[in-house]
């Protein structure tokens, strides 16, 4: 006891997140006690946080989270040092060297992206990390120590359910088919960067289809005030465009019909008048609390309106971005959290829904659609943290026999939650922590540089600050330091083609990806491929070597047996430690499996069965 009373007293801990696992790993820690905590946190507190998040209160809505957590906590422990960082943890300033100073890492995070760059900071300062998440019920603690165990990216993550274009853009039958037309193509046409590549199918009035037809049809004209150009907008994506789809009989012999909805039919020239003259001062100027529904008083996010409504909506929300966020208007994305982005997206999904036959949907529907949002349960982010705490403790005491990686998972049969089971060793295969080389098949005749960094170097393999090697040759880097004859360079490179940059990237060319804020580094063999099939690869390339995310299989799938899945050959076996818990063995003897393996990534779930290496999506119900 006294050993770890003085490896506790001793410790210097990381925590990264303050949110509904954040709150609870705190306040624990600081019972435990720990003397010595950092917290990195980026966000601020918002109403919807304070059911779960209870170191904050309605008056702290709106401040940071990591100050607020550090002053509540040291109000019943006054004598510990607690310091907090309002910051994104992908910022410069914590890199490896920040990270060497702690013994432990503890990650509340609610997102990949962020993990895997927390995984690859911890690696390189050889500081042990344990990992958590939780959904809804579930949740699970995982202790990733360099050589030892897997690190967090050893193993496949659940990919976001995605969609096939051609039913997105033209034959939509689901309301959530609806959501992503609105949020990741009108939305990000109209107020994200307009250059971007888009398959949202837009044409001006003569039919073309041009690129320049599109950007014409989405710019607003000289002397062309918000309420005309909405009227456009509106009238050719719920109108116009509805009636060049229906102009392919073909399409429509086994589907209902759409109708096209047109401005004109649905909004009378006295609304349209009261749109106008809405109090334009009723929304403030403090960015995601301006409201199209405080515009127009309409106060219950849960009720579903009509056509019209959602059309005044529509109109509303698209004037007071131009009015009130004018400046953001080229840079925005989707975010669950912005009010205004949640309205606009509701009402424009709402109107093309009711375009198809598909039931509407409320705004609070609407949003938890949009944002994959599980709403979380407080007393598994308690349980959560505590396995948290009891695991950095062993980690501490560097008593290796008795990591455990804890699942917060109902047994079929049995009256038990949690799961410990034995941890991963490291994945031979895996590219983060055992260098091994990937491979990638790409058309170098036809894609550019910008796709491989955009689709390859970012979004798969979640590098920050990319730098890429041919050989001795640099290709392209980002960073603060460049002068302007070096960026125009590595702007040039990226609209060239593979094959025509400066070292030509051929088939049989390896590429070298480093990242130094993250200290890690990659090798890419490129494979020369003419054809990709548009349905099945859409990126137009394939990386292999990696730890592939499992896709979601579709709704009807997920709810049958946990032994269902597509079988994966490379997931390692567990390592078989004599001191596995009663409680895992006799999971474990009923099931005739090893314990499930429980990894989250934000909204989704993946049950792992260890025998078969079978894979399983698990939906909260």
């Amino acid at each position: 006891m006294d050993t770890q009373l003085s490896a506790v007293k001793g410790a210097k801990v990381l925590m990264v997140g303050a949110g509904g696992i954040g709150c609870e790993l705190l306040k624990t820690l600081a019972l435990s006690g720990f003397q010595d905590i950092h917290i990195i946190d980026m966000d601020t507190i918002e109403v919807s946080n304070l059911n779960r998040q209870f170191l904050f209160r309605q008056s702290h809505v709106g401040q940071s989270k990591s100050k607020v957590a550090r002053d509540a906590v040291l109000k019943f422990r006054p004598h510990i040092s607690i310091k907090s960082y309002h910051a994104n943890v992908k910022d410069p300033g914590f890199n490896v060297e920040f990270f060497k100073q702690f013994n432990v890492v503890l990650n509340g995070l609610d997102n990949l992206d962020a993990r895997r760059h927390v995984n690859r900071l911890s690696l390189a300062a050889n500081v042990p990390l344990v990992e958590s998440g939780t959904t809804g019920f579930l949740g699970q603690v995982t202790v990733h120590v360099k050589g030892k165990t897997e690190c967090y990216e050893c193993q496949p993550k659940p990919a976001p359910k995605t969609y096939p274009v051609c039913t997105i853009t033209s034959t939509p039958s689901k309301f959530v088919h609806c959501i992503v037309w609105a949020k990741d193509l009108l939305f990000a046409k109209l107020f994200g960067d307009k250059n971007q590549e888009n398959d949202l199918n837009i044409r001006s009035s003569d039919g073309a289809s041009s690129s320049a037809n599109v950007v014409d049809v989405f710019e607003r004209r000289d002397g062309e005030d918000i309420d005309e150009y909405g009227r456009r907008i509106f009238d050719h994506v719920f109108g116009y465009n509805i009636e060049l789809a229906l102009s392919n009989e073909e399409t429509w012999k086994n589907r209902n019909k759409p109708k096209p909805i047109y401005s004109k039919d649905i909004l009378s020239d006295e609304m349209a008048q009261q749109n106008g003259n809405v109090d334009k001062d009723s929304a403030t100027e403090d960015g995601s609390s301006v409201s199209a529904m405080a515009s127009l008083g309409m106060k219950n996010p849960q009720d579903i309106w009509s056509l019209s409504e959602n059309s005044r909506i529509f109109f509303e929300s698209l004037r007071l971005f131009f009015m009130k966020r004018g400046k953001d208007i080229g840079n925005l994305s989707f975010d669950k959290d912005d009010q205004l982005a949640v309205e606009f997206v509701t009402a424009s999904a709402n109107i093309r829904a009711a375009s198809f036959g598909i039931p509407l949907h409320s705004l609070f529907e609407a949003k938890g659609i949009a944002g994959n949002i599980v709403h979380a349960v407080a007393t598994t982010n308690a349980v959560i943290a505590g396995l948290i705490v009891i695991e950095a403790i062993k980690v501490l005491k560097n008593d290796i026999k008795n990591y455990r990686m804890t699942y917060c998972l109902e047994h079929p049969s049995r009256k038990m939650l949690l799961m410990p089971v034995e941890p991963f060793e490291p994945n031979k295969s895996c590219y983060v922590c055992s260098e091994t080389p990937l491979l990638l098949e790409i058309n170098t005749y036809r894609s550019k540089l910008k796709d491989f960094v955009e689709k390859i170097v970012k979004a798969k393999l979640g590098m920050n600050l990319p730098i890429i090697m041919q050989g001795s040759t640099l290709l392209f880097e980002v960073g603060d330091d460049l002068d302007d004859d070096m960026k125009a360079t590595y702007e040039a490179n990226l609209e060239k083609v593979l094959a025509e940059l400066p070292s030509p990237v051929t088939s049989g060319t390896m590429l070298t990806i480093e990242d130094f804020q993250q200290e890690f580094t990659c090798n890419i063999n490129i494979k020369h491929r003419e054809e990709f099939d548009e349905e099945k690869e859409p990126d137009g390339m394939i990386l292999s070597g990696w730890t592939q995310p499992v896709s979601a299989p579709e709704k009807e799938k997920e709810d049958k047996s946990v032994n269902n899945g597509a079988s994966v050959s490379d997931a390692p076996k567990k390592r078989r430690i004599s001191e596995t818990s009663e409680v895992a063995a006799s999971v474990a003897d009923e099931t005739n499996h090893k314990p499930y393996q429980v990894i989250d990534d934000e909204d989704d779930l993946v049950m792992v069965d260890g025998n078969s290496d079978s894979y399983k999506r698990k939906r909260l119900q």
